[in-house]
């Protein structure tokens, strides 16, 4: 089940049930959204989400890429990304999350082939407002599939006000022994697949409306969903990144975790080049400066003379091509290449501006220290860390 056939499977059970498969949005919000990118799949969604007719009716299914900055710190371990895409499928008000997770759980045995002896569900068990979501029990119970009942982990909501309700999480067992626990006492469980039932609404007094028909969202990883697939240890193990683990290593001697930071940060690079950002001081295209400056960052650590510029094109045409996106592999590597001469430059001012307010004072930096030299001079915590180390050599330019 390589990516192309993974991401078939899906739209194509979903469009045998008439489901419209709609395009994939930018990462890049509509304007007057407050949201710097698309966080989910479900948020280009949300005004239908909300009552609007789509175009397209009320039978959903797509491949949305996201990108989450929350997760920046985690990238490097098994399952973190910062740009990821989701399989979705959605009703509108068309048919009930009951008939949700019975596709959901033929979707899994039947197209991924993964054994039905491998699932756990969590269910909302219910707190003071609302009781335990029965219907969901029900329908688990019919299939066979063991529940545990939670709490917060299974009500979802985009906010304090606005549609809510009840959700239902599918986990695959991943552990090296045969399946044991539940989803919250065996980490041997890996959540594969979420469906949310919105079936109220939050009013500013924390009061429920009933919400009348419900919503149906549901959203799935695909690199996690490819993990499993191709039983790996690791998204980075996935077919979709081999074009990236096969260059990265080969060029650059890194530690593991480092491979994996430098390679998620450079293929999520591309992706925010393709829709359009470009590197600044503020806004998304910080947080595109900011990617790049951590895998120049990661490089630098133990050869400060490594640079972007080795980097060949096939990587960066597969994500282009992969996305869909019309940026040329020139343009992608010119900024890239363009970031790291403003780096590198501010890397040289960098150090002696770093080795002269160390010299005023005695000690560590403090949290004081840290603040007034990203505050005053625009150096970044991280940076200041690789500045107040010996480098092996003086960084080129």
């Amino acid at each position: 089940m390589d990516v192309e056939r993974t991401t078939r499977t899906f739209t194509d059970f979903f469009r045998e049930r008439g489901h419209s498969l709609i395009p994939g949005h930018s990462l890049i919000p509509p304007p007057g959204d407050p949201v710097l990118f698309t966080t989910s799949g479900m948020h280009p969604l949300t005004p239908y989400l909300e009552g609007r007719p789509h175009p397209q009716g009320r039978r959903l299914v797509d491949v949305q890429r996201c990108l989450r900055t929350t997760d920046l710190e985690e990238v490097g371990d098994d399952t973190h990304l910062t740009v990821f895409e989701m399989l979705g499928s959605w009703s509108l008000g068309d048919y009930p999350g009951m008939q949700s997770l019975i596709w959901g759980y033929e979707l899994l045995r039947d197209g991924f082939g993964i054994s039905t002896d491998r699932l756990h569900v969590t269910v909302f068990g219910g707190d003071d407002q609302i009781g335990p979501d029965e219907t969901s029990v029900r329908t688990w119970e019919n299939l066979g599939v063991p529940i545990e009942l939670t709490r917060d982990e299974n009500w979802w909501s985009n906010g304090p006000t606005g549609p809510c309700g009840p959700d239902s999480e599918i986990f695959v067992w991943t552990g090296e022994t045969p399946p044991q626990g539940t989803p919250t006492t065996d980490p041997g469980w890996t959540e594969m697949w979420n469906h949310v039932m919105m079936r109220y609404r939050r009013h500013d007094d924390g009061s429920l409306e009933l919400l009348v028909p419900e919503r149906v969202d549901t959203g799935m990883g695909l690199e996690r969903l490819l993990t499993i697939l191709q039983n790996q240890g690791s998204v980075f193990d996935c077919d979709i990144f081999q074009p990236w683990t096969k260059t990265v290593p080969n060029l650059w001697d890194l530690d593991d975790r480092s491979v994996r930071i430098v390679v998620d940060h450079l293929r999520s690079s591309v992706v925010v080049i393709g829709d359009g950002v470009r590197p600044s001081n503020t806004q998304r295209g910080y947080v595109l400066r900011r990617l790049i400056r951590r895998v120049l960052t990661t490089l630098w650590r133990t050869d400060p003379t490594r640079t972007l510029g080795d980097l060949p094109i096939d990587p960066i045409q597969h994500t282009v091509e992969h996305f869909r996106q019309d940026t040329k592999v020139p343009t992608v590597r010119e900024i890239m290449q363009s970031e790291e001469d403003r780096f590198r430059s501010l890397m040289t001012k960098g150090r002696t501006i770093v080795s002269r307010h160390r010299s005023r004072g005695s000690g560590s930096l403090t949290d004081d220290d840290y603040r007034y030299l990203h505050d005053t001079h625009g150096l970044p915590r991280d940076l200041v860390d690789l500045l107040d180390e010996p480098p092996l050599t003086q960084p080129v330019g």
